[in-house]
């Protein structure tokens, strides 16, 4: 049975946990397959908000075998704190199980992280400074340590002490801070973590190959987005993984033959956290009305999103780099106020129109949108259920996003509860 890819098709932060959440009722496997708890899904449920930061959205399934692969970076303590908070509310994480293979995020990464982002001053990189892009780093480096070390004492230790030579020396050498400790290290990480993550760990790339094998529908969730693709992405301003469709084959262990359906979530508009180029930003007080009407606040950071109208450009460069196969569209609704609304159909630069994502960075940075305006409806549609019930300039809106964007537009979420969308038409 062919797996299916959920990938963002922008700047991250589209709404991928709720329709996540919403095709897992038709799944057996939901995986994780890039990314770190830099990026976070918030699902309400009957009213009730799950904010989920490593473990996939599948979990609220009971029916669900919820899998971190080995494309992921795992914070031990933060993966153990989530599991605790979603068992006090009820949620049962027994099924979860995690990639052997993943590479663990250690306390001398995030340190860096901190460091670094503070070393760079007004040229930062707006990372989170949860050792995400430092563990990435090690594991291109090969002196990563994996989940499945904690399993081995000797061979942790001895990763450990080989690594915590060159780490401690750029901590007192460069930042001038104190060297960390591996026996602290080890105390954590062994004796606390180790016992309680054993039983999670797994050979996840015959979880999903067992259950494909068996015609078990199996979900590929990315975490961040498209264009903070560490190679397609407007680099350097971009994660530190491969959050792109491709990146799903990698980081969940299966080839491209699995896959036959590849969903792109993109909001009705656009937003991005942190640095970074943006062409459709909105720093006026209609910016900050999306902000205001769709809650535009980080899930597990708090920070601002920048805003700005939908890019039909970026829209075209997400179709290409993923083989979309269609696109789900969230956040309709918050545009419900608008008396007009503006979608951007390509750049200008120099008295040049490009169409398609300009490959240069320095175009880019001086692109000036093109742009569109399309009537608002200024009614409510967070009620919608069917195509009619949606206003007629609702309606367009979305056709026109879809025939912008080259693939269908086949649900539009309008509000943020689970079953609060429509379906335009069936694959």
């Amino acid at each position: 049975m062919p797996a299916t890819v959920v990938v963002g098709a922008q700047w991250g932060d589209e709404g991928k946990g709720k329709l996540t959440d919403l095709l897992a009722k038709e799944m057996q496997v939901v995986v994780r397959y890039q990314g770190g708890h830099n990026a976070g899904h918030t699902i309400v449920v009957d009213g009730e908000s799950f904010a989920l930061q490593l473990i996939p959205s599948g979990i609220l399934y009971p029916f669900i075998t919820p899998v971190i692969g080995n494309g992921v970076v795992v914070d031990p303590q933060v993966l153990l704190a989530e599991m605790r908070g979603l068992e006090e509310r009820g949620v049962d994480c027994s099924r979860l199980r995690v990639s052997g293979n993943a590479h663990l995020i250690m306390p001398y990464h995030q340190e860096l992280d901190a460091l670094a982002e503070r070393r760079l001053g007004r040229n930062k990189l707006g990372t989170t400074k949860r050792g995400i892009g430092p563990t990435y780093a090690d594991k291109a480096a090969r002196i990563g340590l994996r989940v499945q070390d904690l399993l081995d004492p000797k061979i942790f230790r001895q990763k450990l002490d080989l690594v915590l030579k060159e780490k401690n020396q750029v901590l007192a050498k460069v930042y001038n801070r104190l060297a960390l400790s591996a026996d602290d290290i080890c105390a954590h990480y062994l004796d606390e973590y180790a016992p309680l993550m054993e039983p999670l760990i797994a050979d996840t790339v015959g979880i999903v190959h067992d259950a494909l094998e068996a015609g078990q529908q199996v979900l590929l969730e990315g975490a961040q987005a498209t264009f903070l693709d560490l190679d397609h992405g407007t680099y350097p301003f971009v994660t530190s993984s491969n959050p792109v469709a491709g990146g799903a084959c990698t980081g969940a262990g299966v080839g491209p033959r699995h896959i036959d359906r590849v969903i792109g979530i993109a909001k009705a508009y656009v937003t991005r956290v942190g640095s970074g180029p943006f062409p459709t930003e909105l720093t006026d007080e209609r910016g900050d009305a999306l902000v205001e009407r769709g809650h535009e606040f980080g899930t597990n950071t708090g920070r601002r999103r920048r805003t700005g109208w939908f890019d039909a450009v970026m829209a075209r460069q997400a179709v290409r780099l993923n083989s979309l196969s269609e696109i789900a569209l969230t956040k309709l609704d918050v545009f419900d106020a608008f008396e007009t609304i503006r979608v951007c159909v390509a750049y200008d630069h120099d008295g040049v129109r490009y169409e398609h994502l300009p490959y240069h960075q320095s175009v880019l940075h001086q692109a000036v949108p093109v742009y569109e305006e399309l009537p608002g409806w200024r009614s409510d549609t967070t009620g919608a259920t069917s195509v009619a019930d949606l206003p007629d300039a609702a309606r367009r809106y979305v056709e026109r996003l879809a025939e912008l964007a080259g693939v269908p537009i086949r649900l539009v979420g309008v509000g943020p509860g689970r079953e609060q969308f429509v379906r335009f038409d069936r694959p």
